[in-house]
């Protein structure tokens, strides 16, 4: 088993909004033996773990301010990023039972190239970037290589069940689910077609903001004629 990866974190007492201030990102450590603590951890330094860990491989968190106890062995569990920034807000640290079975969301890794798509000028397409398993944390893969090079033809399709899973780890999801194909390119006709589409849109919208504008100025008109009309009572009355 490779050696896991280490990180620190500290007691986290201020608000999250002060934490992020100060470079650090609030997160919270939870699991089986424990009480829920929360916690901080440095940005960087999670930045470059969680690139290397993921998801799935275990890590050993250690709490700088509990210098004698032994490092948690944990999750990285979930990520909370900023949906405009990308940068990350929290974080929850799962430490697992070690010999109980969990399941886990493993990240499909695209290896080589497909001959349909590089020779027939197809478009690849992965309908799937992850898989759900089953297996003991100590013994969850990182990722799960997808050699798309036996793409050859436009036939062809990778499904779940052609998946290579390491031992130990028990495949969780539809295996007739596919993961990857290739797409023949479009024909002229096809593309006429799109093309034709398209600008039938488009002549659509603009009629619709066409008829748009026409009411507008039919309203305008008809609040003129109003205003006239009660005018000439006005003064159809003073007389």
């Amino acid at each position: 088993m490779a050696k896991q990866a280490k990180l620190k974190v500290e007691i986290r007492e201020e608000a999250p909004q002060v934490v992020r201030r100060d470079d650090k990102i609030p997160a919270i450590l939870y699991g089986y033996g424990l009480e829920n603590t929360d916690v901080q951890v440095d940005r960087r330094s999670f930045a470059t773990i969680f690139n290397e860990a993921g998801h799935t491989s275990l890590i050993d968190l250690e709490i700088s301010s509990d210098k004698e106890a032994k490092p948690h062995t944990v999750l990285i569990h979930a990520v909370q990023m900023h949906p405009v920034q990308g940068t990350f807000l929290h974080v929850d640290f799962y430490q697992p039972r070690l010999d109980q079975k969990i399941t886990a969301q493993v990240p499909l890794k695209f290896i080589g190239e497909a001959p349909a798509a590089k020779d027939l000028g197809g478009v690849l397409v992965r309908t799937l970037e992850e898989i759900e398993v089953e297996a003991l944390p100590t013994d969850l893969p990182h990722d799960i290589e997808v050699d798309i090079s036996i793409l050859s033809d436009f036939e062809k399709a990778i499904h779940v069940k052609d998946l290579v899973l390491p031992d130990k780890v028990q495949l969780n999801h539809e295996s007739s689910e596919t993961v990857a194909l290739v797409q023949p390119p479009r024909t002229e006709e096809e593309m006429e077609a799109l093309e034709e589409e398209v600008s039938e849109d488009v002549e659509s919208v603009e009629g619709v903001e066409d008829k748009e504008e026409e009411g507008e100025e039919g309203e305008g008109g008809d609040k003129e004629k109003t205003e006239d009309t009660e005018t000439s009572k006005e003064d159809a009355d003073s007389k």
